[in-house]
């Protein structure tokens, strides 16, 4: 058994190896010169220097860099949002052809301070992507957009490749660690996404380490099937300041593979699981993987 002190101690396997070669520069100052944010800078991924340098991948978030909500899991800034940018759509649909990107992940700040949560900008800029982009994949990662299925039926009316919404924790800790957002509500919504375009792979996501069982892993799988969600992604969590959430426990690389094991016979048509992974860690496998399997289903 790990004491204390070693739960907190980061294992070698969490050591990153840094690359800023002339590709992630070039990333870096097109998403300045354009105005736009990245999910990838603003929630401090691990994986940005893997991303930007060798796989030429990034994650914008639209809607602004500032949430209405406060998780405490989560580094991005909290507060009184700024205007929203509706020339915004357009300037990440010119990034992703002056990248030339196979796929792209689109995710946002909460905005509960629009009534459509920010449905409608979604929408608008999976329209714009694909209007200067038609070969590139689109996966959304919105908030729960307040409940309203009416919100999330203006998003998967624009048909994204993949509807991706975290639950982020088990059910037990999900009140502790995020903030308005609920654990019933985020299947709901996931469900009902599967329910409006029942052809759109959905996708969800879990960090352990805050103190969850594996058991409470498990049960989190099994609820997310019970909602027909195709893709999981399960990584560990880590305290981006003092401020957040601790760390309780690192796990090992094989317990990761265990739980992926799982995972796959439980159903999932794919599973990202490992220290490092995140929500959009190798999403362009992910949706590979998923139109493949879909395909195969459909001739079996």
């Amino acid at each position: 058994m790990m004491n204390e002190e070693q739960f907190k101690r980061k294992p070698d396997w969490l050591k990153i190896k840094l690359n800023t070669n002339e590709n992630y520069t070039n990333l870096k100052k097109l998403m300045r010169h354009k105005g736009l944010h990245t999910v990838c800078e603003e929630a401090r991924c691990p994986n940005i220097h893997e991303c930007w340098a060798s796989r030429r991948t990034a994650t914008f978030m639209i809607l602004g860099d500032i949430c209405t909500r406060a998780c405490r899991f989560c580094a991005v800034k909290t507060g009184v949002p700024t205007k929203t940018d509706y020339e915004e759509p357009k300037r990440v649909a010119e990034s992703v052809l002056a990248m030339n990107l196979k796929h792209v992940v689109i995710t946002a700040v909460a905005r509960d301070d629009l009534n459509d949560g920010g449905a409608s900008i979604f929408a608008e800029t999976i329209k714009e992507v694909r209007k200067a982009s038609p070969l590139t994949s689109i996966e959304v990662l919105p908030s729960d957009l307040g409940g309203n299925i009416e919100n999330l039926r203006i998003l998967m009316e624009a048909k994204p490749d993949i509807l991706n919404h975290n639950i982020e924790t088990v059910r037990r800790l999900s009140d502790r660690v995020r903030s308005k957002a609920k654990y019933d509500r985020s299947l709901k919504f996931l469900y009902n996404a599967k329910q409006l375009q029942p052809m759109i792979p959905t996708k969800s996501s879990i960090m352990i380490g805050l103190g969850e069982s594996v058991d409470e892993v498990i049960e989190a799988m099994d609820d997310l099937r019970e909602n027909h969600v195709d893709i999981l992604t399960i990584g560990q969590y880590l305290q981006p300041s003092k401020k957040h959430l601790s760390v309780e426990k690192y796990y090992h690389p094989e317990e990761f593979h265990h739980l992926k094991e799982i995972a796959l016979q439980k159903g999932f048509t794919h599973c990202e699981s490992g220290p490092l992974v995140r929500s959009s860690y190798h999403a362009d496998e992910q949706v590979r993987s998923a139109t493949h399997n879909d395909i195969s289903k459909k001739e079996a």
